[in-house]
């Protein structure tokens, strides 16, 4: 494979918990398992992640897992637990563990944008050849 080529990987979120897929992710974003891996360069890996609606935590996590967000004004930190975030926006909370598992350098919007998350199995990247990860 050159290095401009594409690879597209596709990962089911129901099957396994939120923090074993995104750390799967962030791996494949960055392309750490390829023998070519270049810190500072950011791989054409396209990480697919479907059914989103339907990740989980283990344990208690479920139920004391907050998201907390500041609004910039005095007293503005904005508080939401698993289960509003999940219900509202579940893409939201992939995309969050996502992030904070890959470095903060200049690279990460570039990392960012080749995650593709959707809600339902339904994607429009079923042309392409797709590696299938079992988690």
């Amino acid at each position: 494979m050159t290095e401009l080529e594409k690879k597209y990987y596709l990962i089911d979120a129901s099957k396994q918990p939120l923090g074993r897929m995104a750390t799967v992710a962030s791996i494949l974003l960055r392309d750490k398992i390829s023998a070519n891996y270049i810190s500072n360069k950011c791989p054409n890996n396209i990480v697919i992640i479907i059914n989103a609606a339907n990740i989980y935590l283990t344990g208690n996590k479920s139920i004391s897992k907050t998201y907390n967000r500041y609004t910039g004004f005095h007293g503005g930190v904005k508080t939401k637990d698993f289960f509003q975030l999940s219900k509202e926006n579940p893409k939201k909370l992939i995309e969050k563990a996502v992030k904070g598992m890959l470095p903060k350098n200049r690279l990460i919007k570039h990392l960012m944008a080749n995650l593709k998350i959707y809600d339902s199995k339904n994607h429009q990247y079923k042309k392409e050849q797709i590696i299938e990860i079992k988690v």
